[in-house]
Order: C-alpha cells, then structure tokens, then sequence
C-alpha cells in the first residue's frame, strides 16, 4: 500500500510517498481503508520542528482520519466490516481526564500516523461518525471537531444563552462557530479578512471583528457585550492574543488555551487573571468519548463542517503548502 513520511524537522518539502507492506493484525486490532485525512496546524509543526516527536527517524504524519473497517482481530467486538470510523487523537485516551499515559503516542506524533491508503490500530483508539456526513467533512471531527467541542462544552462548560469568541477562522474556530450556534450560544469571530468575516457571518456569527483594522479587538469584545465581556474565548493565537483574550473574558471566565499560531513564548498580566476570577485552561484535543458525544451532537444537529479544500491523495505536498499560507477556511483535507 501508499504511505506518506516525513522527518520531524525537514520541512514539508521532504514528505514523500512510498510503498510499504500490510500490517499483520493483533487479537483487539482493526484494519481501515483510509479514505480521507484532515490536516492540522500541528503537521506543519511536525514538519518545521517545533512539535516534539521522540524520534528523528520519518514517521507517518496524519492524526485525523475517516475510513471503513475492512478486518477485524479475533478478540474485537466494538466493530465489524463495513462499520465507518474516525481515528481519535490519542489511541490511548478513551474516557475521564487527560493523564501522561493516556496521552502518549498521538497519531502522527508520538505514534505512527494516518498518512496512508490503510490503517492498523487498536478497536479502542476509533469512534463512529454520522451518516450524513461525506469522507472529508467526517475527517474533520478528530483534531479540530474534538477540540472545539472539549472547549466549549467540557471545559468552559457552556449553556445555552452563553457567550464564545472566536479567534480566527481556521479549522477549530469554524468547527466551535458551528457547535457553539447549535447550541444556542452568542458566537463572536475575529479575523484579518473581510471576506472570511463574510463567510463567518453566513454560519451564525453574531458579530465580527477584522483584527486588522481594529487591533484592539477586546475593547470590541467588551461593547458587544455592553462591557461584560464574553464566557470564554478560544484562545488559537498564542503570545500575540492572550492578554486581549484574557481582558475580552467575563469575570469567572474561561481562556481555553488551544494553540499558539504566533508562538508560544510572550507575557500576560496574572492580577487580570487573579482579579477577574478568570480562568486559563490548556486544552490538548480530548478524548474518545468526547470525540462520540461530538459526533452524536453533529448527527443530531445535522452539522456540516465547513472544508475549504480537498486535494488528492498524490497532491499532499500541495495540501501542507495550501494549509501553511493560511488562505483556507475551515479544514483543509487529503482524500485517499
């Protein structure tokens, strides 16, 4: 079968295809026909060198795919042939809260990824994804999907009536713009495009803000909620947004802290925190059973997420270079 590698390090120049044998499978293990994987942020870190791999030798990138399971160990009995799953983000984190041993080996990361026309992985590590959902969108509730959803509702544990920013319009921003309006939450969206504020509002945003022309944007925040400020924020930026996220939050408000598209360094004030009662909170994606309650939510809901791009599975170079600019809105995706 068709793989792709890459050296943690190299640049998204050096991912290359290559050919290399079925897996044999274990008692509790299943074999997936891959049939579309969705990029993140992290596979470009991976890429550059800035996401930790434990090893230099290349490694299979990917951690978020949809496929249809085409062999079954002797010992499983969650799945059977022809049942349609996405890859949770940590095959080891099934329930409960994230520890070190739950958390090790991520696709792609820690642990082989999903890169690849097949995959071979334990029955525990996949979860069932909607109906009505294509192979690209449904490849977009592993990383992104999850992630939204642990920040919104587990974390931040929001209601309805509820107030969100959203930094941005990238692939976890769009997917809780979306959850967070079937919900019956107050979704507001920052980004530098006008065009894509556009788009933003097409999908229930209740208000936008271009970050741009309006570079403090938490004042923004604060008169659009007529000086409360919001009930959390999905703080995507890193060192350039987390001291506005933390002044554009309500007093006992939560900072899901997601990503740092600006770096991860900087400084914050801890008296707004301490003062505002305000809470920072790491979200590192979530579990599988937050990735089945996702998914049952998006089914319900009849959720579609949004993909800006979906390439072929010869053109991933192009996709890494697609998802690296930063034009996209919403989730870039690999079809296999």
């Amino acid at each position: 079968m068709k793989a792709y590698r890459i050296r943690a390090g190299a640049g998204i120049g050096a991912l290359e295809s290559f050919e290399r044998a079925s897996a044999p499978l274990s008692g509790d293990q299943v074999r997936v026909r891959v049939r579309a994987v969705s990029l993140n942020y992290r596979d470009l870190m991976v890429a550059g060198g800035s996401y930790p791999v434990p090893s230099d030798a290349p490694l299979v990138p990917g951690s978020d795919a949809v496929g249809e399971i085409v062999e079954i160990g002797p010992q499983v009995g969650r799945w059977k042939v022809g049942d349609r799953v996405a890859t949770s983000f940590f095959p080891h984190w099934h329930d409960g809260a994230p520890t070190p041993h739950a958390t090790r080996d991520a696709f792609g990361g820690g642990a082989e990824g999903v890169l690849s026309e097949e995959l071979v992985t334990g029955e525990r590590s996949l979860f069932a994804v909607p109906a009505h959902l294509s192979d690209a969108e449904a490849a977009t509730l592993t990383c992104a999907g999850v992630t939204a959803w642990n920040a919104l509702f587990v974390e931040s544990r929001l209601a309805p009536g509820a107030s969100v920013l959203l930094l941005g319009t990238g692939g976890v921003s769009i997917w809780g713009l979306q959850l967070a309006k079937a919900a019956g939450l107050q979704a507001f969206v920052t980004s530098s495009s006008d065009d894509k504020l556009v788009r933003a509002k097409a999908l229930g945003a209740d208000a936008t803000i271009n970050y741009r022309s309006q570079p403090e944007w938490q004042r923004d925040v604060l008169e659009l909620t007529g000086g409360r400020g919001v009930d959390a924020v999905l703080e995507v930026g890193g060192k350039g947004t987390l001291q506005r996220s933390i002044d554009a939050a309500t007093m006992g408000g939560t900072i899901a802290v997601i990503g740092g598209v600006s770096g991860f360094a900087g400084e914050f004030d801890p008296f707004s925190v301490i003062a505002g009662a305000k809470r920072l909170a790491g979200i590192y994606v979530g579990s599988r059973t937050m990735g089945e309650d996702l998914s049952r939510f998006v089914g319900v809901n009849k959720i579609v997420p949004a993909v800006d791009r979906v390439f072929g599975f010869d053109q991933a170079n192009e996709a890494y270079a697609y998802l690296r600019d930063g034009a996209h809105f919403g989730k870039v995706v690999i079809a296999v």
